[in-house]
């Protein structure tokens, strides 16, 4: 039996990437489409290359009409919240890959999976290079203890930080906390010239034309650097 898809964001850079993966798969089937820009469009007319005759709904509701097993979010940050409780509050299990979600938004929705009985796995970035960046840098941090953290993205962007630099700053927090080098209260200026503090690590947020996504972590010791890039797009 096919497992059934439904994607969010369903013609975006990663979305696309992501309807063709699944209607190419032998054990899955994709069964919803969602794009509000595109919306009420067949999917093989925006995606050329996916030969499925599919209408692509206007919202996750809409598209949880027809029976689903999971929804793939890869979204914007002002809709993937209530994309995530609806597919919870109808049973249907998620994998969220948009950022822009807070701490508290977890919490939220950890206690909704929960209650429903359902599973929700939120993995920020689903490229292995930002998989080994996570990896590498929780490895350097094992005898590094001084790191920040650049998020790079396009303009278009609106939430800072990304979710992959949120992700990565937790899990180097679950190797431990650096070392402090200078506290915001003895910076002269402007103190949010240092960035935001993320479970301890500092990070910066670049939003300018010609990026797409990256996050680098930096370790800092006597007299050495050390640098850990992802980039895509």
């Amino acid at each position: 039996m096919k497992l059934r898809i439904c994607i969010a964001g369903a013609t975006g850079w990663v979305g696309g990437p992501l309807c063709r993966a699944v209607a190419e798969a032998e054990d899955l089937s994709l069964v919803g489409a969602v794009s509000r820009t595109h919306q009420g469009r067949s999917l093989s007319e925006v995606l050329e290359d996916v030969k499925l005759d599919l209408t692509i709904s206007g919202s996750v509701a809409e598209a949880l009409a027809a029976p689903t097993d999971v929804l793939v979010d890869y979204t914007k940050a002002d809709v993937v919240k209530a994309n995530v409780l609806t597919a919870i509050r109808r049973g249907v299990h998620v994998v969220i890959g948009s950022s822009g979600l807070t701490d508290e938004d977890f919490v939220e929705l950890n206690r909704a999976a929960i209650e429903h009985q359902v599973g929700v796995i939120a993995a920020g970035n689903f490229a292995i290079t930002a998989v080994l960046l996570q990896r590498f840098a929780c490895e350097a941090a094992k005898y590094l203890s001084h790191w920040e953290i650049i998020d790079y993205a396009s303009d278009a962007k609106q939430d800072a930080p990304s979710g992959t630099a949120r992700e990565l700053a937790f899990r180097l927090s679950e190797v431990r906390e650096p070392e402090e080098t200078q506290s915001l209260e003895e910076t002269i200026g402007e103190r949010e010239s240092r960035g935001t503090n993320l479970n301890g690590t500092q990070v910066h947020s670049l939003r300018l034309p010609g990026y797409v996504i990256g996050v680098e972590a930096i370790f800092g010791a006597q007299d050495e650097r050390l640098s850990i890039r992802h980039d895509a797009g």
